[in-house]
């Protein structure tokens, strides 16, 4: 093998190597994109549940508390 052609070997593997990373950067960013994107859906969906929590909370001691009355022979 002459140094022309093996220039040209490394000339190429250099360019497919190249090319390959470009691709994986490519890769990397969109996958890195959408992960933030679910963390901050994953932040919103866990606050909503919180909020939906407290609310069913409330509501169901308010129920308990409208339950709750007072025997017939209780004089005020």
């Amino acid at each position: 093998m002459n140094p022309s052609d093996r220039e040209h070997q490394l000339s190429a593997r250099l360019e497919k190597l190249e090319a390959s990373h470009a691709h994986l950067e490519r890769q990397y960013d969109e996958l890195n994109g959408a992960v933030i994107a679910q963390g901050k859906l994953l932040t919103r969906l866990q606050k909503r549940l919180e909020q939906i929590d407290t609310t069913m909370q409330t509501q169901e001691l308010e129920r308990m508390a409208g339950n709750q009355q007072k025997p017939p022979h209780y004089a005020p």
